[in-house]
């Protein structure tokens, strides 16, 4: 399983928001470039980075600083947040990005979206399909920066792609520290096991880790546990 550490930009610093509420940030670094760097000294490989300010605009704010980490290390970098046409995926992808990640256009837009899998690769596009439970605890697709529900469940949008890599959030649990939703990710390798899953929301233990990678997930990305020292990120590399 690989392990992403994340950097959530907002106004050019690196945050972490709890339950995706833009109203409720911290600042854990105010160079991102840097802690990117921290990330490549640690041993990581890959890189996940969301362009809050892109995602909740709907356009993308960060591809200066995306930029200049591409260049200034050697990690795969996979950024989402704000992606609204071929061409925001172009100029990520021109500027050393590795992988694309396409959030509210996934559920709104499935057709375009599946075009671009089909002219970019399904190497290069991750479909983002980030939920909340609702009262019968079917999992509800969020969109632009979780602000809005999309009103389909999470088994209805994926009906719609054949395969490919999909990242999903339990956005109650995002920045929470008490744990992933693992009965979630059981039920999606179950129903979908021709797509790869990235696991993101929750992760606080090194226990954690392994459950997810007991599950069969491809990737787990973890935030605030790494920058409020739950574990260290050559800990979590030995976990996997």
């Amino acid at each position: 399983m690989d392990i992403f550490p994340a950097i959530d930009l907002r106004n050019g610093q690196c945050v972490r928001l709890r339950k995706g509420d833009f109203d409720d940030a911290v600042v854990y670094e105010t160079n991102p470039v840097l802690q990117a760097q921290k990330f490549a000294y640690q041993g990581a490989a890959w890189l996940h980075v969301v362009d809050l300010d892109g995602a909740k605009d709907g356009a993308a704010q960060q591809t200066k600083i995306i930029a200049n980490i591409t260049r200034s290390t050697s990690l795969a970098v996979q950024v989402g947040g704000g992606i609204r046409n071929a061409e925001d995926i172009e100029a990520l992808l021109d500027c050393g990005v590795r992988r694309v990640v396409v959030g509210s256009l996934a559920a709104e837009e499935p057709e375009t979206v599946q075009s671009w899998i089909n002219k970019f690769g399904s190497d290069c596009i991750v479909l983002a399909l980030d939920v909340r439970l609702n009262n019968q605890k079917q999992p509800i697709v969020l969109t632009r920066g979780w602000q809005d529900d999309s009103s389909q469940t999470l088994w209805n949008i994926l009906a719609f792609y054949e395969a490919g890599t999909i990242l999903c959030t339990d956005a109650e649990r995002d920045g929470m520290l008490k744990g992933p939703n693992l009965t979630l990710y059981k039920e999606i390798k179950k129903r979908t096991p021709q797509f790869e899953l990235l696991a993101s929301g929750g992760i606080a233990s090194l226990e954690d880790i392994r459950a997810l990678a007991a599950l069969g997930a491809a990737g787990a990305i973890t935030g605030k546990a790494l920058y409020e020292n739950k574990f260290t990120l050559k800990e979590v590399l030995n976990a996997c």
